[in-house]
Order: structure tokens, then C-alpha cells, then sequence
């Protein structure tokens, strides 16, 4: 076998059982001869729903010491946990006012957005990872941010400070904070960068999941990806012409934060 090609990178995407975390790992899985896939979630129940294969690991990132064996071997980390609030019950939206969020007891940001994407770079980091793609949100430079307010999670705040202990942690990251999360096709349209949060005083602040997931596998692919930070969003179907030179897309960037 005269092959010279590159081994296939090995690419570990966690929170793999969430809604944008589970397009990534298929993605990955399809493209089996570029990768080789490598899921991270919580539950059994996570990993039937995503297929149950061997390849996804079962731990909870807010143990550090169960994340070793995940990590082991990887060459990429997509990172795509978050906590998710939960509505109050009761909410009646025929009384107007609105719903209640709470967070599980154990899942707020705090543990989920900091101290579990803290342990998931340290894990990386200590095993030779050579790559960390960090999925946090836009509205991060307003400590105002009505997300915040959520269950009192402050998780944009947690999310913010995750992100600068990857930027300083010395391992090849991308950053990337997308606007507002909509469950559309990806692929049809053009996609926008930006930085500071400027995208969120524009109509253009909203970006398919599956564009997302996309930007994530195309990261790990370029080294025109690494050591930058960016906002994300995308024009409405049918403006402009819809992304397909992700090397183009990366190299417009400059911000490293």
C-alpha cells in the first residue's frame, strides 16, 4: 500500500447530543473519509439517541477526571456543551407576561459554560490536542444581555470567560459566537463574520444550526482558522451567494479575541 495520504485527523465533538452538537457528529461520521468521528455525552440516553456507536464516550464534562479517556488520541475538539434553562411550569401565555426560566440544580452555566469547558480544555490540552473549536454565543461584551437574566445564570458571562481561557491556554483555537439559533437548512446562504457583538445593531444577527456545525467542521481544516475569534450570522435565503469558500471566509478574519 503506496498510500502517502495524511492519516485522518481524529476530531472529538462533545455535547454531541445537543441540537447543534448532533449535526456536527453526523457530519463527521459522513465524511468518514476525511475524519475519524468521536462523540462526547452525558447519558446512555444521550448516546441511543445519536446512534449509540462506539465511538461516542459517555462523561460528565464537570468531572474532570472522566474526561481522559475521551480525549485520548484527539486531534480536534469541537466543543459544543451548554447549560440549558429550563421554563417554569404554568406558564399561561393567554395572560401575557412572560415565562420563567430555571436551571437544573448542578447545571448552571457556572459549572456547565465555565467549569466544564475549563475542564474539557485542560483535558485537551494536557493530551496533546492541537486544535479547540469553542462554540460560545454573540452578546458576550454586554454583561446586560437579557440572556443573562435567565435563571439568574449570568451564562454569557460564563460562556465569555471559557472563551479567554481557551485564547490564553496556548493551544490552536477557533472561537466562534454565533448570533441567534434558528433550525433551517444549512448551506444556502451567505454567511457573514464579524466582531465585538457589531452583528447584533444589524438585521443580520440569526444563522442556521446546520450553518454552524459546518463552520465548526470547516475550522479544523484550515490553519487560516486557528488563533481567531468571530461573530456569525447569515443573510436570508436568497440574498447574496451562500458560502462554500470556508478558507476565504476564515483569512477575512483578524480578531484573535
Amino acid at each position: 500500500m503506496a498510500d502517502s495520504a495524511a492519516p485522518r485527523p481524529t476530531v472529538l465533538v462533545t455535547g454531541a447530543g445537543g441540537r447543534t452538537g448532533q449535526i456536527v457528529y453526523n457530519k463527521l461520521k459522513e465524511r468518514s473519509e476525511q475524519f475519524v468521528a468521536r462523540g462526547l455525552v452525558r447519558t446512555e440516553e444521550s448516546k441511543q439517541k445519536i446512534g449509540g456507536a462506539d465511538d461516542v464516550h459517555i462523561a460528565d464534562i464537570r468531572d474532570a477526571d472522566r474526561l481522559a479517556p475521551a480525549v485520548q488520541g484527539v486531534d480536534a475538539l469541537i466543543i459544543l456543551t451548554s447549560a440549558v434553562p429550563k421554563m417554569k411550569p404554568g406558564f399561561d401565555p393567554s395572560k401575557g407576561g412572560r415565562p420563567e426560566f430555571y436551571y437544573e440544580d448542578g447545571m448552571y452555566p457556572e459549572q456547565v459554560d465555565w467549569i466544564g469547558q475549563k475542564n474539557q480544555i485542560d483535558a485537551a490540552k494536557a493530551a496533546g490536542v492541537k486544535h479547540i473549536v469553542l462554540v460560545g454565543s454573540m452578546g458576550g461584551t454586554n454583561p446586560n444581555h437579557p440572556l443573562n437574566s435567565l435563571g439568574n445564570g449570568n451564562i454569557l458571562v460564563w460562556k465569555r470567560k471559557a472563551e479567554q481561557y481557551l485564547a490564553d491556554s496556548g493551544v490552536p483555537y477557533t472561537i466562534i459566537r454565533p448570533g441567534g439559533l434558528q433550525d433551517k437548512d444549512g448551506g444556502v446562504r451567505e454567511l457573514i463574520v464579524g466582531k465585538n457583538d457589531e452583528l447584533l445593531q444589524t438585521d443580520t444577527k440569526s444563522i442556521p444550526r446546520a450553518d454552524v456545525a459546518e463552520v465548526c467542521v470547516q475550522a479544523v481544516q484550515y490553519e487560516e482558522a486557528k488563533f481567531k475569534a468571530f461573530d456569525l450570522a447569515s443573510k436570508p435565503e436568497g440574498v447574496g451567494t451562500p458560502t462554500k469558500d470556508f478558507r476565504a471566509l476564515f483569512s477575512q478574519i483578524t480578531a484573535r479575541f
